[in-house]
C-alpha cells in the first residue's frame, strides 16, 4: 500500500429506510491510502445501501463515514471531483457516440483527461464514432469505467466493475485496476465474481443481512476455512488402512463408494502424509485432487451458517 492513512472509515453505519427495514446494521471498518477492498455479500446483504452512503447519495441512519478526512453527503463539494463512481448501470443518451458521451462527461469534470486517453485506458478507442446504443454490454460497461476515470480519482468506487465482459475483457479490467492501485489510486469494489474480489483485493469485508460476517487480509478469511484432498481407495484397501488421520491434521472425512473425501486445515502435513503412504504401499491414489480452501467456500460457508442461524431462531420463537 502507498500509505497508512485512512482514506475511508466507516463507524457504527446504519442505514433505515421507511417502514423501518435497517438494511445496514452499524458496521465498521476502514480503508487505506492505495489499497483496494472489497465488499462482498449475498443478495440484500446491504452492499449497494453501504456503498451509496459512501459515494454521499444519502445520509446515514446512524454511525458516521468519511471519505478523504469529509462526510460525503454533508460536504459532498469536498469530496465529489477527488472520486469517481461506476455504477451497475450508466444509463448513457443512445444517440450520442462514445465519444461524445465521454467529451460531455469531461465537459463537467475537473480537470478531466483528454477524451482519447480515456478511451484508450479502457480500450474503446477503435469505437470512438460508434452511438452508444450499438454497444455490447461488455463495452458499455468499459464506457462506464472511463466515466468514473476522467477525473484521475483518488477513490475509485466499482460497483460490478466486469459484469457483462468476456473472459479477456475481464482479465483486462482487472489489469487496468492493479495498475490504478500501484499508483496510488484507493479502490473499493463491490463483485458478485468471488475469484474478482480474490485475485483483486487486498483486504476484504462480507456482509451478510447488514452486518459484517467476516472481515480481514483475503488469505486470513480464506485460511479459517479447511483444504479438501480426495482420492479413489485403491483395490483391497479400506479407510481403516490409511495413516491415523488424526496425525496427518484431517478434521473430517467422507466415503462415497471407493472414494474418499478429506478435510484439513494443515494440507501439506496431509498430502505429504498420504503420497509418502501410497508409495511405501506401493499403490496408486488414483483421482488424486488436492485443492487449498477458496474464498468462494468461506462466502459459502458464512451464508449457510447464517440460514442455519436463523432457522434456529425461528424455531424457538
Amino acid at each position: 500500500m502507498a500509505g497508512t492513512a485512512n482514506v475511508i472509515e466507516v463507524e457504527e453505519l446504519r442505514r433505515t429506510y421507511a417502514g423501518g427495514f435497517e438494511a445496514v446494521s452499524g458496521i465498521s471498518f476502514s480503508v487505506a491510502r492505495g489499497e483496494l477492498f472489497a465488499l462482498l455479500g449475498t443478495n440484500g446483504a446491504g452492499k449497494t445501501s453501504t456503498v451509496e452512503l459512501l459515494e454521499g447519495l444519502a445520509p446515514p441512519s446512524g454511525g458516521s463515514v468519511r471519505v478523504l478526512g469529509h462526510d460525503p453527503y454533508t460536504e459532498r463539494g469536498a469530496v465529489r471531483h477527488r472520486t469517481g463512481v461506476m455504477l451497475q448501470e450508466g444509463g448513457f443518451p443512445a444517440e450520442l457516440t462514445v465519444a461524445e458521451t465521454v467529451r460531455m462527461w469531461a465537459g463537467c469534470t475537473s480537470g478531466a483527461r483528454p477524451v482519447a486517453e480515456a478511451l484508450e485506458l479502457v480500450d474503446l478507442a477503435r469505437r470512438s464514432q460508434v452511438r452508444v446504443k450499438q454497444l455490447s454490454g461488455g463495452e458499455k460497461r468499459r464506457l462506464d469505467l472511463a466515466l468514473a476515470l476522467l477525473a484521475r480519482p483518488e477513490v475509485l468506487f466499482l460497483d460490478e466493475p466486469t459484469t457483462g465482459l468476456d473472459a479477456e475483457g475481464r482479465r483486462e479490467t482487472w489489469e487496468l485496476v492493479r495498475a490504478l492501485r500501484d499508483g496510488g489510486t484507493t479502490v473499493l469494489l463491490t463483485t458478485h465474481y468471488l475469484e474478482e474480489a480474490e485475485a483483486l483485493a487486498e483486504r476484504l469485508a462480507i456482509l451478510h443481512e447488514g452486518r459484517i460476517a467476516a472481515s480481514g487480509r483475503v488469505d486470513e478469511v480464506v485460511a479459517a476455512q479447511p483444504s479438501h484432498i480426495s482420492f479413489e481407495l485403491p483395490d483391497g484397501y479400506h479407510l481403516g488402512d490409511l495413516p491415523p488421520l488424526d496425525r496427518l491434521g484431517i478434521t473430517s472425512h467422507e466415503t462415497a463408494g471407493r472414494t474418499v473425501r478429506l478435510k484439513t486445515k494443515e494440507l501439506q502435513l496431509a498430502a505429504t502424509g498420504l503420497l509418502l503412504w501410497a508409495r511405501d504401499s506401493g499403490v496408486e491414489l488414483r483421482g488424486l485432487d488436492v485443492r487449498s480452501a477458496s474464498l468462494e467456500e468461506a462466502f459459502l460457508k458464512i451464508a449457510q451458517d447464517r440460514r442455519g442461524d436463523n432457522a434456529e431462531m425461528e424455531a424457538v420463537r
